[in-house]
């Protein structure tokens, strides 16, 4: 990283499929998962207790402990967990516990509580990264109230980097502007389907010394699998959505080129990103993104794709 000495793995592994994302996962194909991203050189590990509802941050946990090598934490702040008789329907994670509700909390209280939390959660007595979680309604509260706290946490060495994780480039700026961020964790916003990152604050990043994670790099599956049926940034794709990655598909098939494998590759084209951040299910899963990430593309592969009309140019 630019501004720490946290040496992030270009590769990383978010957390939200092995708690459940969608659909449950059993603890030892999770425990296969993390062990098999470790074994593979990924030292970079990002987690929230949204995920599962502290089911990542535990499961995250009980095998990082374990490992002697170096590695790279990454959480969040934002939201505290709370037991409830009967927590509210949320689909993204439908085994989580009943009695476990996610709330915003943005308040100094709030912030310091889903950092403890999470330090149990995880097993560890320190954080290498705080994010600022979906800020997007909470932008005052987390310039005001969430980044002092972490700023004492990082002068105590609780923390070694802040930054935020967030789906909207503007709020991004916004917040970026108005504290001296490390880090951000930008989902969606830089892949083949939206380059929007890339006009105003991929530029201001570099300009800032802000290293910037890549996550969502296929938009919630449709650059994985476009067809009917897919989903994009969570819902179901419109069909305006399938014949665009669909395209695009064609194009790199022409040129025997894996839509998934350009998928992966695409962000690290852009010199503010650091790490690309995948999300996986199971070994299988993450082993064939791994294959994807290192296959070699030809150079040109982007600037064809410019000139078909099917990216923005750089």
């Amino acid at each position: 990283m630019k501004r720490t000495s946290l040496e992030l793995s270009r590769l990383s592994l978010g957390t939200a499929p092995l708690a459940g994302l969608f659909a449950g996962v059993k603890d030892q194909d999770s425990d296969d998962l993390i062990n098999t991203s470790l074994s593979q050189g990924m030292n970079y590990f990002d987690t929230a207790p949204l995920y599962g509802h502290g089911m990542a941050e535990t499961r995250l946990g009980r095998i990082l402990k374990n490992v002697k090598e170096p590695y790279v934490l990454e959480t969040k702040v934002g939201r505290v967990l709370k037991y409830v008789e009967k927590a509210e329907p949320m689909p993204w994670f439908p085994e989580a516990d009943p009695h476990i509700q996610p709330v915003f909390d943005y308040s100094r209280d709030g912030i310091l509580k889903s950092f403890n939390d999470s330090l149990e959660r995880l097993g560890v007595d320190h954080i290498d990264i705080a994010l600022m979680h979906d800020a997007e309604d909470h932008i005052d509260e987390a310039i005001n109230n969430a980044y002092p706290v972490l700023s004492d946490l990082k002068a105590q060495g609780m923390i070694k980097a802040i930054g935020i994780g967030i789906n909207f480039c503007d709020v991004a700026i916004k917040i970026m502007k108005a504290v001296d961020l490390d880090i951000a964790l930008i989902a969606g916003r830089y892949t083949l389907l939206d380059q929007s990152a890339q006009r105003e604050l991929l530029p201001y990043a570099i300009e800032r010394k802000v290293d910037i994670t890549i996550g969502g790099i296929f938009n919630s599956g449709v650059l994985a699998n476009p067809v009917k049926g897919a989903t994009f940034e969570y819902l179901p794709a419109s069909d305006e959505i399938i014949k665009r990655a669909q395209a695009i598909g064609a194009f790199l098939g022409e040129r025997a080129i894996p839509l998934t494998a350009a998928a992966l590759q695409f962000p690290l084209r852009h010199p503010a990103i650091t790490s690309v951040l995948t999300g996986s299910r199971s070994s299988a899963e993450l082993l064939s993104n791994i294959k994807d990430f290192d296959l070699e593309l030809p150079a040109n592969i982007w600037s064809e794709l410019e000139d078909a009309g099917l990216i923005e140019r750089l």
